[in-house]
């Protein structure tokens, strides 16, 4: 691939420009003051793909537009779906950010931006990678389908009955997502496993209003107090989740993988000195990456009650909220999970409150298997791009995209991630290292040949 490479080395300034112009277009999907830079930046991976030849729709959807772009036919070659968002999430707090979320700035070879990783910069690698072959030789040697949707970051709603509706269209042996990461810096991972969610609300009401706490406190239950008293009989003080059945589906960890796991080259110092604690937590007899990567958790993600102004007011809440999450493994059931749930916080809620339970998305875990020709050829092109090989990990997030894939399509994804996991995704000052950037590039423009002469 002399001319390729040749190309992606000569086009490195253009490939950032290409990236701070989309990252500059505040596509946050979950405020509807920015439904038309949604609409934008949807508009902008259009004209992206048409000027590379690609045919390509812009297809509406109830709520925010899929980008779907297909590159020329190639009889008998494998056909790859990419998949990827453009969507973001909010920017908040502002207050913490060093530069301007949606101003691209470069700072210790860094690319500082909401979105830079998840998932712009990690889905225009691929983009890039296309208008090397398309530039240089007319052509891919595979057939690419590019599915880039505007919905991720809050549950993907209309993405699922896309997918159904459109099964022949978006036939494919596999299917390819960079949006997880690397395992440590210069060690380059496929991730072949994730966990699922179940994400909740959950909602009490005591008195009509908010009361006078000298007045009325003692004799009314507080809400606010139920709510952190309901949280806390969710989970036990080792960090075992007490919800009934919680743990009957969950798959024993084999020691193969175990040792796999612990041969990672893991610094759990480093860990703590990373997320800035004194000492981890979590449920006893696994390791933090066990913990992190295969095991089921609950956390609490927002609570909202009572005053929370300057100063100080005395007042007894009429309504508190949280918002909170399970992730969960492989074998168990979301609605499982929510029925059991269900029974549990109404034993636990106490007399005087009254308790409403929304559930919004929920998705099970992931297993990918190793033993695939695709997952060979992925390893083959990152050695290439990365300049060694990567290792295998699993991921504590979830992608619901990937069992909606498996269950619709009956195909695996190649979970290929070039970020590394301090890139503050969902946090302020999100950035993705541009070495890696290019490192990506150069590695998804090889995969499409490994792809084509997979053994």
């Amino acid at each position: 691939m002399p001319d390729i490479d040749a190309y992606l080395d000569a086009h490195r300034d253009q490939f950032e420009a290409d990236l701070c112009e989309l990252l500059r277009i505040p596509s946050v999907s979950a405020d509807s003051r920015h439904r038309g830079d949604i609409r934008r930046a949807a508009e902008w991976l259009v004209a992206k793909f048409r000027g590379l030849g690609l045919a390509c729709d812009l297809v509406e959807t109830a709520g925010h537009p899929i980008v779907l772009a297909d590159s020329p036919k190639i009889d008998g070659a494998p056909t790859v779906l990419v998949y990827g968002h453009y969507d973001v999430q909010p920017p908040d707090p502002l207050g913490e950010w060093i530069s301007p979320p949606f101003e691209p700035t470069v700072r210790d070879g860094n690319l500082y931006a909401r979105g830079a990783t998840d998932d712009k910069g990690q889905m225009l690698t691929h983009v890039l990678s296309v208008e090397a072959w398309m530039t240089t030789e007319g052509k891919l040697p595979v057939n690419v389908t590019l599915l880039i949707e505007g919905e991720e970051e809050v549950g993907s709603e209309n993405l699922d009955k896309f997918i159904e509706a459109n099964r022949a269209r978006l036939a494919c042996d596999v299917v390819v997502i960079s949006d997880t990461s690397q395992f440590a810096e210069g060690v380059p991972a496929i991730t072949y496993g994730l966990r699922g969610i179940a994400y909740y609300e959950l909602r009490l009401r005591g008195p009509k209003q908010d009361l006078h706490s000298g007045t009325f406190g003692g004799a009314v239950k507080n809400p606010a107090i139920a709510l952190a008293e309901m949280f806390a009989g969710l989970i036990d003080e080792n960090g075992r989740v007490q919800v009934p059945g919680f743990y009957d589906d969950v798959a024993a960890l084999s020691d193969a993988e175990r040792k796999q796991f612990a041969a990672l080259p893991f610094d759990e110092a480093a860990f703590r000195n990373q997320v800035g604690v004194a000492q981890t937590f979590g449920e006893a007899g696994f390791s933090t990456l066990e913990r992190r990567w295969v095991r089921p958790t609950f956390d609490v993600h927002g609570l909202t009650s009572g005053y929370q102004g300057e100063g100080a007011k005395t007042v007894l809440p009429a309504k508190a909220s949280g918002k909170f999450s399970f992730r969960l493994v492989p074998n168990q059931d979301p609605k499982k999970i929510a029925a059991a749930l269900k029974t549990k916080l109404a034993e636990l809620c106490p007399p005087g409150i009254e308790m409403e339970l929304v559930e919004f998305h929920g998705a099970p875990g992931v297993v990918v298997p190793l033993d695939s020709p695709f997952m060979a050829a992925a390893a083959r092109a990152i050695e290439h791009g990365f300049g060694r090989a990567p290792v295998y990990m699993r991921e504590g997030g979830s992608i619901p995209v990937v069992s909606t894939f498996r269950n619709l399509l009956g195909v695996d994804t190649l979970l290929l991630g070039w970020g590394r996991d301090d890139d503050n995704t969902h946090s302020p000052n999100e950035k993705f290292n541009l070495a890696d950037f290019h490192r990506g590039i150069r590695s998804s423009a090889r995969l499409w040949r490994e792809l084509a002469t997979r053994k």
